[in-house]
């Protein structure tokens, strides 16, 4: 999106204490002669504005976990400028009485995690201003890493044995991913990721079914990739 151009890209992550004033603007303490006072201090989103302000080319802030905030509560007013974004003339006073509008040079992008309950709080209002796009593992990516990297790892086979797992699972949104296998030291690592990141995270996935966990411990695995 940003590429060829003058455009920037940025990126930061929500949490359940972010909030408008991080976002936008808010009150913030600060030391002048050694007294304490407040002023209004602008936002992540307000000094990335400004800065794309000054660009020509598309400008992109990414926001990763975007669902694991209150939405309504960080955008607040910012959902109107969210509603039509080639009307240049729509502003929203802030609170220091500044008046604010979107770039048309600018772009957001959220990340979520679909597993995640916390998706439950992207309510309307906020889905209906942004496209969605899915995006599930995709083991051909997996096998142009290492065939790229030339790491020599059997990575066929851990195909294979991924789409059993997520087979198993047999629900989209718990698939287990492939960023835990791109790695170019994967034939030394793999025990270590199998045993302490995939096992405990099948264990609780599996914890009413031991049947289908003991199909997927290591020394299984390990037989399976070297066969």
């Amino acid at each position: 999106l940003i590429g060829g151009g003058d455009g920037f890209s940025d990126i930061i992550q929500f949490h359940p204490a972010y909030t408008y004033e991080d976002f936008i603007e808010g009150l913030r303490p600060t030391t002048q002669n050694g007294e304490l006072t407040y002023s209004i201090v602008p936002g992540r989103f307000l000094e990335f504005c400004e800065q794309a302000e000054a660009c020509e080319d598309t400008c992109v802030l990414i926001i990763d976990e975007i669902n694991r905030a209150n939405l309504s509560q960080v955008f607040g007013e910012l959902m109107y400028l969210l509603d039509d974004r080639q009307d240049t003339e729509r502003f929203i006073t802030l609170a220091s009485g500044k008046q604010f509008r979107i770039p048309t040079n600018v772009r957001i992008i959220g990340t979520m995690n679909t597993a995640d309950r916390s998706i439950a709080l992207v309510d309307n209002a906020l889905r209906r201003r942004f496209a969605f796009i899915s995006i599930y593992p995709n083991s051909e990516v997996l096998r142009l890493y290492h065939h790229r990297e030339e790491t020599g790892f059997p990575v066929d086979k851990l195909t294979s044995i991924l789409e059993d797992v997520n087979q198993a699972i047999n629900n989209k949104h718990y698939e287990l991913g492939i960023s835990f296998f791109l790695t170019k030291t994967l034939a030394e690592d793999i025990q270590d990721i199998w045993q302490m990141e995939i096992e405990p995270y099948l264990e609780e996935y599996f914890f009413d079914d031991q049947g289908k966990m003991d199909e997927f411990l290591w020394y299984k695995i390990k037989h399976k990739l070297s066969q």
